[in-house]
């Protein structure tokens, strides 16, 4: 039986890579995407999950809009780093229409007391944040909890100890995380311990041009801007590609391995945004965190190619080469 899900996200180049792969999973049924301001203004957001919906023949699933700016910070978006049109400057033909009358919050209110459902939240949590406001009960009705955010030990994308979508709206995630914790639930983090592991390099590119030519462009126009992006600023061959790890963890969770603890978001200062993860249990108390700090990068890109090509793992007789050269550089 195929797991329900709600993606809420900021599109956003490696949101769209993530969306892709959903789409393409038999095992998840995708009933509805939420669009919340990060990567990408939110209206700006809501055209691109068109766009990437459009390519995949998927323009039946429901899009929904979200808060347009953070609880109390001033927004400041990622347009350096996902280009001016949220996707690589790829500029894609616009789809017109497909406006639902719900809000985000109406839509994962609605949906979360009528069915079981997981939440991949990709970007700040400012959304859930919003629902958390509007109906406790059905935000208490998330199967399971996935968040592409925080660090705890890696130095932070947009400051030196913060991640984007904590550092974008810190409140939201702080909220978030404190209501976990008084749950008694865990939240799957799904930081850049693991994220920044998750290279995608010109020759995995190449080869997936080479199997695919159609996909590969599509993942090649969308990713330029991405690839010159981290060349510029942290002389990375390749581009970091975040939201496809969170996706595939919930696809396949031996991809990954962590622990629980107790974590909160500072909203202040230097470290806003910082996710300050009690490793040793200096607070005692109990976790709310499933924190991820080990990832199988073969295991990752084998599925990564076989949802974004539709090719079985035996047909990808040279991936194993690829990815043993970036697993022996990574090492």
């Amino acid at each position: 039986m195929k797991r329900k899900i709600i993606i809420d996200c900021d599109p956003g180049i490696d949101d769209s890579l993530a969306i892709m792969m959903a789409l393409s999973s038999k095992d998840v049924e995708v009933v509805g995407i939420t669009i919340v301001c990060g990567n990408a203004p939110v209206t700006m957001g809501f055209e691109n999950a068109k766009k990437v919906l459009k390519h995949m023949n998927r323009l039946d699933i429901p899009i929904y809009m979200g808060a347009a700016k953070p609880l109390k910070k001033e927004y400041v978006n990622a347009l350096d780093t996902h280009g001016s049109d949220g996707l690589g400057e790829s500029f894609l033909e616009p789809v017109e229409g497909f406006y639902q009358p719900l809000t985000a919050v109406e839509f994962l209110s609605q949906t979360l007391n009528e069915e079981s459902c997981s939440v991949i939240a990709l970007g700040p949590l400012t959304n859930l944040a919003d629902l958390l406001a509007a109906d406790e009960k059905a935000f208490n009705n998330i199967e399971m909890l996935v968040s592409m955010g925080g660090s705890y030990k890696a130095h932070g994308n947009c400051s030196p100890v913060a991640e984007y979508n904590y550092w974008e709206d810190p409140e939201a995630a702080a909220i978030v995380y404190q209501h976990m914790a008084k749950l008694g639930r865990l939240i799957h983090m799904v930081g850049l311990d693991v994220t920044r592991k998750i290279v995608l390099t010109p020759s995995l590119l190449s080869y997936m041009e080479r199997l695919d030519p159609e996909k590969g462009e599509f993942i090649r126009k969308i990713t330029k801007f991405y690839f010159d992006f981290h060349w510029q600023w942290e002389h990375i061959i390749g581009c970091v590609i975040n939201d496809p790890l969170a996706m595939a963890y919930f696809l396949k969770p031996k991809l990954c391995h962590g622990f629980n603890s107790y974590v909160q978001i500072e909203t202040e200062s230097l470290s806003r945004g910082q996710s300050i993860v009690d490793a040793y249990d200096f607070y005692r108390k109990k976790a709310n965190a499933h924190v991820l700090n080990e990832v199988d990068i073969r295991g990752f890109f084998e599925l990564f190619f076989e949802l974004l090509l539709h090719m079985e793992k035996d047909k990808l007789t040279e991936l194993e080469k690829l990815i043993v050269q970036e697993v022996d550089h990574e090492g």
